[in-house]
Order: structure tokens, then C-alpha cells, then sequence
């Protein structure tokens, strides 16, 4: 079946909302949670939204970026947000914004904001079709442009580092 052949689905069917408790095992040496944590955490969320978006295992092919805004403590209350921006015929952008707060006192931070791309699978581990999005809002909108602009990039610096790659290797041009 291509992504033709699907319906398209709104942003809000896949969204995922993932709260935690950082605790001392989530501690780096500075006593603040450890970043990796934190993009195992956005890197669940996010394969949770794709999985629920293609209805279907899904696999991360890329991390665009994420940043560290603020620091997370332990004893804060983590909160990631992860929402589709984007499809192509097998891949999925998706946004994953984390937020901090300190349960005693209800402050809140937003902390980071990572953008990751999986491609659906089928039980073959190849790619397979996944449905187009629904975009309804403008905001929606905007942020499916952007990730349309990141998707080009990614695929020009994919070319690139592949044609250093093939430079590199035994028997190569830069060999």
C-alpha cells in the first residue's frame, strides 16, 4: 500500500505526552540529569508518536538536533511533548519539546527541543508507506514547512558524507 492510499492523520492522533521523575541514578557528576537521559527519553516519545502515526514499528534514522536549554534537576518532573511535523513516503519528522518542574513549588522550565526522523518497517525490517499528515492549524502549517527545509537539508548532507565516505574508503579516489 503507498502513502497515497492512506488517509491523512491530524497531528493530535499521534501525539504522546510522557512524564517522568528524575531521580539519582538520572545524575551526572554536576548533580543535574545527565543529557543522554534526557535523549533516551525524547528518543521514546518520539518513537512512540511514529509508531502510533504509521501503525507500525518504527526506527530512528536521525537526530537533526537537539538542544539544552536549561538544566533538569533530580527531583524535577520531566515532560516531553512529541508531535509529527513531517511525513515522506516512509519517514516521519518528529518535535519533541521537554519541559522541567519542580512538583513543590510548580515552577516550570522548557529545558529542550529535539527534532528526530524514523522510517516506518514492516515485520520485514524494510521501510514501508506510512499515512500523510493532516495539517490543520497554522501553526501546524509552519512547522510542517520548516521540517520540509530540514528534510532537504538532511538529504544534502546525507550526499555529502556519503561522498566523503566513499573517498575514504580502501581503493577510493582519496585513498
Amino acid at each position: 500500500m503507498g502513502a497515497d492510499q492512506f488517509e491523512a492523520k491530524r497531528v493530535a492522533e499521534s501525539r504522546v505526552v510522557l512524564s517522568t521523575m528524575m531521580n539519582p541514578e538520572h545524575a551526572n557528576a554536576l548533580g543535574h540529569v545527565h543529557g543522554g537521559e534526557i535523549m533516551k527519553l525524547a528518543d521514546e516519545a518520539a518513537g512512540l508518536a511514529a509508531m502510533r502515526h504509521a501503525r507500525a514499528a518504527a526506527v530512528t534514522v536521525a537526530i537533526d538536533s537537539m538542544t539544552f536549554d536549561e538544566p533538569i534537576y533530580v527531583g524535577n518532573m520531566v515532560t516531553l511533548i512529541a508531535e509529527l511535523t513531517y511525513t515522506g513516503r516512509t519517514s516521519m519528522e518528529i518535535r519533541v519539546a521537554v519541559s522541567a518542574e519542580d512538583p513543590l513549588t510548580g515552577s516550570r522550565v522548557h529545558t529542550n527541543l529535539a527534532y528526530f526522523v524514523f522510517v516506518a518497517i514492516d515485520p520485514q525490517g524494510k521501510p514501508q508507506p506510512v499515512p500523510p499528515l493532516a495539517i490543520e492549524t497554522p501553526q501546524e502549517q509552519l512547522r510542517f514547512q520548516q521540517a520540509q527545509e530540514r528534510q532537504v537539508e538532511r538529504i544534502r548532507r546525507h550526499e555529502r558524507e556519503q561522498a566523503l565516505r566513499d573517498q575514504e574508503l580502501p581503493g577510493g579516489d582519496g585513498a
